[in-house]
C-alpha cells in the first residue's frame, strides 16, 4: 500500500485531540480546570493545511476551553466537542463540503477513534497509540501524540499533492509584508 497515493486523494484532515495533539496527559487545578500543553510544530503543520485549501477538523470526546481557543488560533475549520461517537460528525463534515470518507486522513490514538479509522481513506496514528489502532492504521507516525505526529503527517498530505511547507510559510509572509 503507497501511503503517498493514498494521501493524494486527502481534502480534509480530521484529528483527536488528547494522545494526538497533546501527549495524553491531563492535567487539573484544585479547583478541576483542565489543562493541555500543544505542540507549535504540529500548529504550524496545521496552518500551512489551511492556507493551502484543506479543511481541518478536531473531533474529540472532551470539552475544554483550551481546546476552543487552540482550534480558533491555528484555524481549525471544524471544532465538535464532546462527541461520545464519532463517525456521524464526521459523516457531517464530509456531506457539508460534498466530499466523501475516502477524502479523509484522520489520526487517533485509543480505542473510540477506531470507527473512525476504519471508514477513511488515510487511517493514521501517532507512534505511541494503543496495539488495536495501530494494527487499524495504514499510517503510522514515527512520533509521538504532542510530540511532532500531526506535524509529520500535514507535511506528508501537502508533499504527496506537490505542495511544500515552506513555500506556503514564504507566500503568507510575503503577503504580510506588503500589507505593511
Amino acid at each position: 500500500m503507497d501511503i503517498k497515493n493514498l494521501a493524494k486523494n486527502i481534502k480534509v484532515l480530521a484529528l483527536d485531540v488528547d494522545g494526538v495533539l497533546t501527549d495524553g496527559s491531563l492535567t487539573f487545578s484544585q479547583n478541576g480546570e483542565e489543562y493541555k500543553t500543544f505542540n507549535a510544530k504540529d500548529g504550524q503543520g496545521i496552518v500551512c493545511l489551511n492556507n493551502a485549501g484543506f479543511i481541518t477538523a478536531i473531533i474529540t470526546a472532551r470539552q475544554n476551553g483550551t481546546v476552543q481557543f487552540r482550534a480558533e488560533n491555528l484555524g481549525i475549520k471544524e471544532l465538535h466537542q464532546g462527541v461520545k461517537f464519532k463517525l456521524p460528525v464526521l459523516e457531517e463534515i464530509v456531506k457539508k463540503y460534498n466530499l466523501t470518507l475516502e477524502n479523509v486522513a484522520y489520526m487517533g490514538d485509543d480505542l473510540p477513534d477506531i470507527c473512525i479509522l476504519e471508514k477513511v481513506g488515510l487511517s493514521c496514528c501517532p507512534n505511541d497509540a494503543v496495539e488495536e489502532v495501530q494494527n487499524v492504521c495504514k499510517f503510522k507516525s514515527k512520533y509521538n501524540g504532542g510530540r511532532g505526529a500531526v506535524r509529520e503527517l500535514c507535511d506528508l498530505i501537502l508533499r504527496s499533492q506537490n505542495i511544500e511547507p515552506l513555500a506556503i510559510v514564504q507566500k503568507k509572509q510575503q503577503e504580510a509584508l506588503k500589507q505593511t
